[in-house]
């Protein structure tokens, strides 16, 4: 199985910086796509950004120019900077991977348990 853990959430001023990071470990075979989706109250849950093995990324709108994810595939880590951070930034940023866990398996969607992203006055 894979676990994903997740750090780097909190409380920030309109404009400032967070800098999230997400950690894979586990019993798997291979790790393909990366990336983060967020919650926020009231709202559906949307993909962020993705980010495959080779390093095709894919942005919402809503973050392009603001946002930046990359990954360290020796480390199954991916991080996402977030800069000017607007109040509707706020919500709870889920990390998710996509998987295989043995050769010739299908690949599955693992995600880790969520960190808060608040972002006021």
């Amino acid at each position: 199985q894979v676990q994903l853990v997740e750090s780097g959430g909190g409380l920030v001023q309109p404009g400032g910086s967070l800098r999230l990071s997400c950690a894979a470990s586990g019993s798997f075979f291979s790790v393909y796509d990366m990336g983060w989706y967020r919650q926020a109250p009231g709202k559906q849950r949307e993909l962020v950004v993705r980010i495959s093995s080779g390093g095709d990324t894919n942005y919402v709108d809503s973050v392009k120019g603001r946002f930046t994810i990359s990954r360290d595939n020796a480390k199954n880590t991916v991080f996402l900077q977030m800069n000017s951070l607007k109040p509707e930034d706020t919500a709870v940023y889920y990390c998710y991977a996509v998987a295989s866990l043995g050769f010739r398996s299908s690949a599955n969607n693992f995600w880790g348990q969520g960190t808060q992203v608040t972002v006021s006055s």
